[in-house]
């Protein structure tokens, strides 16, 4: 039984279209060590994720992705260069894990976080309750809701 969550990206850096047309990714930078510990230890391979546009006017769910490989180092963390080095994660002692995610659909109804607050159902979703974390949980009930929101035409 898959489980849902969102995840969060700029949609100037990545956005569901950059998913799209490159098929799958990994999801690396995650930074903080919450949404890190869901990366690594919660989320399987075949669940379903929503594909929420963050730092945008406004921000919303674009779409869906699915996991295709489960959580392993993120090779960034490693990378000197890289704008999510991290000197303390080593091969030996890894402190960050991406997933690999492919592109499922592009809602023909893009989502905005205001329409998702005053969704009937979609209360306790935690995009709602103003959670800055850019990987979270969603309930099946609510991934019901939005995804039959999104596949509307407007």
């Amino acid at each position: 039984m898959p489980r849902y969550w969102l995840f969060k990206s700029e949609p100037n850096s990545y956005s569901i279209d950059h998913l799209r047309s490159d098929g799958r990714t990994h999801w690396n930078g995650v930074r903080n060590f919450q949404a890190r510990n869901l990366l690594r230890d919660e989320i399987k391979k075949g669940d379903l994720v929503f594909f929420y546009h963050s730092n945008a006017e406004p921000p919303g769910v674009a779409g869906v992705a699915e996991v295709v490989r489960e959580a392993y180092p993120d090779p960034s963390a490693r990378e000197p260069d890289s704008p999510y080095f991290d000197p303390k994660d080593s091969e030996e002692n890894p402190r960050w894990y991406v997933v690999d995610i492919a592109f499922s659909e592009k809602f023909t109804s893009f989502i905005p976080l205001p329409v998702l607050k005053e969704t009937p159902g979609l209360e306790k979703m935690v995009v709602t309750t103003r959670s800055r974390l850019s990987v979270q949980p969603v309930s099946a009930e609510e991934f019901d809701i939005v995804s039959t929101m999104g596949r509307e035409r407007s």
